[in-house]
């Protein structure tokens, strides 16, 4: 067997250091703008796909098989982004004999279209916040739908996840222009402009439960994180696990979200999110995201699991059922995980594109750092401006925190302006050291923070 990796940056070292545990050859994939990086360099075979632009490189399907054949690749792991939640290049895997390393196309188009996965949800008995099926062109449909949904709402793109152009709205007079940006930045996302309508809950917990399938209908958790630190929806912080739920609450979100993986029989890890209304104790589904997550990391701290390596071994035929058996699966400390972004915090968080002149990181006990870019390298405008997750781990919540500010100041990084000094005011605020975030928190306090 051999494992070609279809994407760029950390997740693909990050994989290929997992294929590399288990013994398997690697090719890895670049476009013309990543020929100097790391993951090129880590695999066994390298193979360029293409220009700069994703379109005409790593979202390029003829491409990506083309060097799957030439390499005789026999397995594909998708990471996160571009193609991964893709059941049409799944299935073209599958036709082309190239094993894809994650759940099968039909759960990839149930869970990836909202209107269905929440129809599963709904028959599995996970508890859904109001909402909409998929909305067509007609703006009276529109409005009557948002005002049975109630405002505040959400306008969420029904193809894809990530917060991708989402859209609070707060009344009526917002909802048109709100609708049609999400129209138009999911057709280019995701090659599908439709969108949904939810009810937005105010001051909520983003919680997600890392699940594992099996594909015969059985699946475990490996419990829970907490992303509720979020600048315009996109994630800045992660934790595992959260400081906001109870035993009673944690065991009920992690049986619902099981209950979602085994209904719709998944094979792999995926992660199911869930907004968490901590006055009322409530929580509802938002989605289920059918890939490995950017935050893995401290789930994978927590619980001592390699989620990639468990992908990587399923996909070659093995049984990890018992391996991976519900009762075995525990929780050791606490782990966060920050994201360091190329960009202008003062100025509005735009992307800082430019030479990594110097790219120092630090090291030490309980510390883990995810990258996919070295000194001397240059940061393009082409893709997704993070540098790198540094991951800290420790025996409580405390001592995990006070770990990774401790290693923030310690990173230099000359050339290029980051968000590194604004991750650790966060670290620092009161409101987080207490646990007390909600997913608005971070717009909140950004005038602060900054």
């Amino acid at each position: 067997m051999k494992l070609i990796v279809a994407n760029r940056g950390e997740i693909a070292c990050r994989v290929l250091r997992a294929a590399k545990c288990l013994g398997l050859p690697t090719v890895a994939v670049y476009s013309e703008a990543d020929e100097g990086a790391p993951h090129v360099a880590m695999a066994d075979e390298a193979v360029l796909i293409g220009p700069a632009p994703a379109g005409q490189s790593y979202l390029d399907q003829d491409k990506i098989m083309d060097a799957a054949r030439r390499t005789g690749a026999t397995m594909l792991h998708p990471g996160y982004g571009f193609l991964a939640e893709n059941a049409g290049f799944a299935r073209r895997c599958a036709d082309e004999g190239v094993r894809f390393v994650g759940p099968s196309p039909d759960v990839i188009t149930a869970m990836g279209d909202k209107e269905q996965a929440r129809r599963i949800a709904i028959e599995a008995g996970v508890p859904v916040s109001p909402g909409t099926g998929k909305l067509g062109l007609d703006a009276a449909v529109a409005m009557a739908e948002a005002r049975r949904v109630g405002f505040p709402l959400l306008v969420k793109a029904a193809a894809g996840g990530g917060g991708i152009g989402m859209r609070l709205v707060g009344d009526e007079a917002a909802l048109a222009a709100a609708v049609e940006t999400t129209r138009s930045l999911a057709e280019r996302a995701f090659g599908d402009g439709s969108v949904y309508l939810e009810h937005f809950v105010q001051r909520a917990r983003h919680i997600e439960v890392q699940v594992f399938g099996f594909g015969d209908g059985k699946a475990v958790h490996l419990f829970d994180r907490d992303c509720s630190v979020q600048r315009r929806h996109q994630k800045v912080i992660e934790e595992a696990s959260s400081p906001s739920l109870t035993d009673a609450i944690r065991t009920q979100m992690t049986a619902v979200a099981v209950r979602l993986a085994a209904a719709c029989r998944y094979e792999g890890a995926g992660t199911v999110e869930f907004m968490y209304d901590e006055q009322s104790g409530r929580f509802f589904f938002l989605e289920m995201n059918t890939r490995i997550q950017v935050e893995h990391p401290v789930t994978e701290l927590v619980t001592g699991v390699d989620l990639v390596v468990a992908q990587l071994r399923q996909a070659l035929g093995e049984d990890l059922s018992r391996e991976l058996a519900q009762e075995r699966i525990g929780i050791h400390g606490h782990a966060v995980e920050a994201r360091i972004y190329a960009e202008r915090p003062a100025k509005n968080f735009m992307p800082s594109p430019g030479p990594l002149n110097v790219m120092r990181l630090p090291s030490g006990d309980g510390l883990r750092i995810d990258t996919g870019f070295r000194e001397g390298m240059k940061v393009t405008p082409f893709y997704d401006p993070m540098l790198m997750k540094v991951i800290a781990h420790g025996g409580d919540r405390k001592q995990a925190i006070a770990r990774l500010h401790a290693a923030l100041g310690d990173v230099l990084i000359e050339g290029i302006e980051t968000n590194v000094a604004f991750l650790r005011n966060i670290l620092a605020h009161p409101t987080f050291v207490a646990g007390q975030v909600h997913t608005t928190w971070l717009n909140d306090a950004i005038k602060e923070l900054v």
